[in-house]
């Protein structure tokens, strides 16, 4: 499917989507009740797994990582207000779950909401995405600031330093210029998980719970930045500039559909249905399949699995002349000599 195509079943997609727009609290509930139940229970498994053998505790951590992941997508959902039909069940399930992922409710679904509007737009970039740097903009950058490009876009960096740091310190910190909820936002995650960690600290002492919340900490915000990150980036991705961009398209054309075994795709909430999800983001996660199986119109964006999403890891640039990311090898061609120098 190519732009003129979407733009010509835009309007009836819209319609067709409405549908799947409608959350049910006996699902939704059941979601939470089978995340953080068994979340909450490996967590305290790992506790007492530190009398055994650590590496029992590290093995723990792989699926009580998976079930920050899929509590985060509870988050996720709750911002969208699709997880339940109540506004209020939405926001106190939202602030719960953000406190459980270390993130400031109101300010991230704040931010989340500006990434939908604007993803794949060159011109409204930087809010909730993947800094991602033109070709021709990082020819044009001083020195300094292409070190620090490189530095960032490096994936051991990107996902095994930067992601905790960001759900560790980024998001404690209030952005400069943010509005006066999204502020309270974080002081009042900040508050909730002092409380929080003071009392596990006080439950298990804090060797333990560093040895225990580190890892999984560690591990389901690389899954979820990961995660975020192949959806965005891989070969082939919209982006446009403003005068000329498309919601639809970006939403279809800018987001990939990322098949993960079936076991993957329950702990990530069928999230790797992500073109359908940026079109109408008022479908909960438990009917993005549905949606997916029965519309083909929806079955023809890009596909990735665990094995083809490794190639996007050498993309690093946007070239506006042939409309796709890059690697940096695009920087020896010829034609960007001249432009280099």
């Amino acid at each position: 499917m190519d732009i003129r195509e979407i733009q010509d079943v835009q309007h009836s997609l819209r319609s067709l989507l409405t549908h799947y727009q409608v959350s049910d609290w006996r699902r939704s509930l059941g979601q939470v009740l089978n995340t953080l139940i068994p979340y909450m229970a490996l967590w305290a498994l790992m506790v007492l797994s530190l009398r055994v053998s650590y590496w029992l505790t590290l093995a723990l951590a792989l699926p009580t990582a998976g079930f920050m992941v899929r509590t985060f997508i509870i988050f996720h959902d709750c911002g969208h207000g699709s997880f339940f039909a109540s506004k209020k069940a939405n926001t106190v399930v939202g602030i719960l779950t953000g406190i459980l992922t270390f993130t400031p409710w109101t300010r991230w679904w704040h931010d989340h909401a500006i990434h939908h509007a604007t993803s794949g737009d060159l011109d409204r970039r930087g809010v909730g995405d993947v800094y991602t740097m033109t070709v021709a903009e990082y020819l044009a950058a001083p020195r300094w600031k292409k070190i620090g490009y490189r530095l960032m876009r490096n994936p051991f960096n990107l996902f095994v330093i930067g992601a905790p740091i960001v759900f560790a310190v980024v998001q404690r910190i209030p952005l400069r210029g943010s509005g006066k909820r999204e502020r309270a936002s974080v002081w009042w995650t900040n508050l909730a998980l002092v409380v929080l960690i003071g009392l596990l600290i006080w439950l298990v002492g804090w060797e333990a719970f560093l040895l225990v919340q580190i890892p999984v900490f560690w591990l389901g915000t690389a899954a979820g930045v990961w995660l975020f990150y192949m959806q965005h980036q891989f070969e082939g991705v919209y982006w446009e500039r403003h005068e000329k961009w498309n919601f639809f398209a970006a939403g279809l054309m800018g987001c990939s559909y990322y098949r993960l075994p079936r076991l993957l795709q329950w702990f990530t909430g069928s999230i790797g249905f992500h073109h359908i999800h940026h079109v109408s983001a008022r479908i909960p996660n438990y009917r993005l399949e549905a949606c997916y199986r029965e519309n083909p119109v929806l079955q023809g964006p890009a596909t990735l699995t665990l094995l083809s999403s490794l190639k996007s890891l050498r993309l690093r640039l946007y070239d506006e002349a042939t409309h796709q990311l890059v690697g940096w090898e695009v920087l020896k061609r010829s034609r960007y000599t001249h432009a280099a120098t």
